[in-house]
């Protein structure tokens, strides 16, 4: 016991001295970013700090952000720091005006923060090769894997001959560039706002910089204790689950008897096999015979268990299952084909190598497929271990992968169709901070928010964060 306390005395050290300051952060212009109400108060900018807090003196990164208010609202408390999931988006692009009266302000002052190596970001990560490498592999019948690993490479031979150094876009650095935010800003605290993978950095920063947060509110969060890639299949396998007990509460409807067995029988039975389909390019001027697999059948399932188009996905199922999937799979062709041009995919390897794939258990990763056959085989993630053997970048310290343990009340929102954070490691995020709340809602995918049924419990919740919420539906439980 003796050995466990010191062991979680040196972490907790660890953690706030990793990055003792040696250097004062700097906030450069960003004109232009957004348009404001002309009566906001309106601040846009690049924080920029050292791309590797180790070597102050080093190479800069210059990462955007905007603060705004209303007049009356406090420059210093009640403000709300939100970023992005991912990792790899951006956030500040997807804001291009702001109300007066807009729900970002709501609460108070709101600060919208990118991560390090995103769009607008200086450096960017982003690696166009591989959304052309995918493509390619279609349109040629040519191995996936291969291309893509080649455009990899291609992709980090380019920021390492630029000196960009891939480890250090990681959580705990980007935990960091917040707290420099709200220094620099001269934040009293903040709250801090998180969806999917954001959920574990605003973890992450609550466990180095406690005195800057006043609470948590986090939206499918992504708890950073976890290896994702050895429960996937069965994070997957749970939403479906969901499915099939909505269908058999539907017992007027024949089509869905049995649908649960048939569907395993059915994509066990397909699992190695490849089909054809015509298939033309959006804008394209010709047909190509694509190959493809249960794989592509798999996604137009697992991309509609989201809040709304759950109610699609038995009918999609039935469909699959009894050959009517030329739609389907020209709906997926459509996503590849098109391209993912959003993401900064050399700054999402960079944090899944660095804390998930690092750690993973590839020997537990491949049991999946042999408890889960009908899914066995699906890649549920665009990075794994190839791709990080590829990308080569140090793993983070082990402090990255404990639960966060914490008194900070926060408020966590699950959706119980949502096929990657499950309400499983919501209640793992729970444990160790006896002044959180968790909302599961039903019918409710990733990032299922927080207002149900016309009560917005983010409102009741910074009301008053420490008091006990109480549900006022039939679709939600409060844990």
């Amino acid at each position: 016991m003796k050995t466990l306390l010191i062991a979680l005395l040196f972490a907790t050290v660890f953690s706030k001295t990793l990055y003792a300051q040696k250097f004062k952060p700097v906030i450069e212009p960003f004109p232009g970013m957004v348009y404001a109400d002309p009566r906001l108060i309106l601040k846009t900018g690049y924080l920029v700090v050292p791309e590797d807090r180790n070597k102050p003196a080093g190479r800069k990164v210059k990462i955007p952000f905007l603060f705004v208010r209303r007049p009356d609202q406090d420059p210093r408390k009640n403000i709300t720091l939100y970023t992005t999931g991912g990792p790899g988006y951006s956030t500040t692009l997807n804001i291009d005006s702001i109300s007066y009266d807009s729900g970002w302000l709501a609460y108070g002052g709101f600060i919208a923060f990118d991560q390090r190596g995103t769009k607008r970001a200086k450096p960017c990560l982003d690696c166009m090769e591989v959304a052309t490498a995918i493509k390619r592999s279609y349109k040629e019948g040519k191995n996936k894997d291969s291309l893509l690993l080649a455009a990899i490479q291609q992709c980090r031979n380019r920021f390492i001959r630029q000196g960009v150094n891939l480890s250090a876009y990681n959580t705990i650095e980007s935990a960091e560039d917040i707290n420099d935010l709200r220094l620099a800003l001269n934040v009293d605290s903040l709250n801090l706002v998180g969806i999917s993978y954001s959920g574990s950095l605003m973890l992450t920063m609550a466990r180095i910089h406690p005195e800057g947060v006043r609470t948590l509110i986090l939206n499918s969060p992504l708890p950073g204790n976890v290896n994702f890639e050895e429960h996937a299949l069965f994070n997957i396998n749970e939403a479906l689950e969901q499915v099939f007990l909505n269908c058999a509460a539907d017992s007027s409807d024949a089509k869905y008897k049995n649908l649960r067995s048939r569907f395993h029988q059915y994509f066990t039975s397909i699992t190695g096999k490849k089909f054809v389909i015509s298939y033309k390019e959006k804008n394209g001027d010709k047909n190509m015979n694509i190959v493809y697999t249960k794989n592509e059948l798999l996604e137009a399932v697992i991309d509609r268990l989201n809040s709304w188009q759950v109610n699609t996905v038995a009918g999609v199922m039935i469909d699959l299952i009894e050959g009517r999937q030329d739609k389907y799979v020209r709906e997926v062709l459509d996503k590849y084909f098109a391209g993912n041009t959003s993401v900064s995919f050399g700054m999402r390897y960079s944090v899944y190598c660095t804390e998930q794939i690092a750690y993973d258990n590839p020997q537990l990763e491949k049991q999946q497929d042999q408890v889960l056959p009908w899914l066995a085989g699906y890649p549920y993630n665009d990075v794994n271990h190839a791709i990080c053997d590829c990308w080569q970048v140090k793993p983070e310290p082990a402090v990255a992968k404990q639960p966060v343990y914490s008194s900070i009340p926060a408020l966590i929102s699950a959706g119980d169709i949502d096929p990657d954070c499950r309400p499983f490691y919501n209640r793992l995020i729970k444990r160790y901070m006896p002044n959180s709340q968790l909302l599961i809602i039903h019918n409710k995918g990733h990032a299922p928010g927080f207002a149900v049924d016309g009560t917005d419990y983010v409102k009741l919740f910074l009301d008053d964060p420490y008091k006990k919420l109480i549900s006022q539906s039939k679709n939600l439980i409060v844990e």
